[in-house]
């Protein structure tokens, strides 16, 4: 009995080489090299449901990834990138949006594929977010509780790199008058003269006042200099019969309230 056997299809030549590309000991192969790196298509060659202004006029912001929204801001990209892969990069180097918004306009200078326009823009961007909150409380707008003003200082006072001090002044129906900043020190340090904010409170004819400066350690906790000037605030004020109401600390995505722990 015999065997038949089929004709085996020959074996493709294969480079020694490419063989040994293909088993990582000489790394990548120019090929996926070149694959790896081809340029992305510009965002208005994506197909309209992935696009992110579309998506944004369609159904609405919240879905979007902080990329996807600073890349709408962007408007586009550079050579070989789109606006998404532009914003992806912006944010890795700053850590994320806060990060970003901080940055100083000589160092969005350094940075390729930013330049002086996109710079003012991102400057713009941060400086509208601020303002945003600000309305909260513009003058004349009534100050109802500690969560009315806490989410304008965090704001405000956040990512300053010194300590600042500031003021807000309210008349007896705690309706804004004035926000001020009062005192500028160091990065970890700011004199602050008690008279000097009796001046300015009867400047502004308040009859009630918020303090709030801010740590640039990120460590919002209070300190114990802090819980002796707001003491000292505290009476200076009640000598021409303006109310402290409170005195809050900020740090990194904190405000911590003095009232709230009994200082004042």
């Amino acid at each position: 009995m015999s065997l038949k056997t089929t004709p085996s299809r020959p074996f493709a030549p294969v480079s020694v080489y490419s063989y040994w590309h293909a088993i990582g000991v000489l790394g990548p192969h120019p090929a996926a090299a070149r694959i790896s790196t081809m340029p992305t298509p510009p965002i208005n060659q994506w197909p309209r449901h992935e696009r992110p202004r579309e998506r944004i006029l369609s159904d609405g912001a919240e879905g979007l990834t902080d990329a996807e929204i600073l890349a709408v801001l962007l408007g586009c990209g550079g050579p070989g990138q789109s606006a998404v892969d532009l914003a992806h990069e912006l944010l890795a180097r700053f850590g994320g949006l806060r990060g970003l918004f901080s940055a100083g306009t000589p160092v969005l200078l350094q940075l390729k594929g930013v330049g002086p326009g996109r710079a003012a823009l991102l400057r713009a961007a941060r400086e509208c977010a601020v303002r945003y909150l600000q309305e909260r409380l513009r003058p004349g707008q009534t100050i109802t509780s500690p969560a009315s003003s806490r989410e304008f200082l965090l704001a405000r006072l956040r990512d300053r790199p010194h300590e600042v001090f500031c003021a807000l002044f309210m008349d007896n129906r705690h309706r804004v008058l004035a926000f001020d900043e009062l005192f500028r020190g160091t990065i970890d340090s700011t004199t602050v003269y008690p008279r000097e904010v009796v001046k300015q409170a009867l400047a502004r004819n308040a009859a009630a006042v918020i303090l709030a400066h801010n740590h640039p350690s990120g460590v919002a906790e209070p300190s114990e200099a802090d819980q002796i000037i707001t003491r000292r605030v505290r009476d200076a004020l009640a000598l021409v019969d303006v109310r402290l109401l409170d005195h809050f600390v900020v740090g990194d995505g904190t405000c911590i309230s003095l009232a709230a722990r009994g200082v004042i």
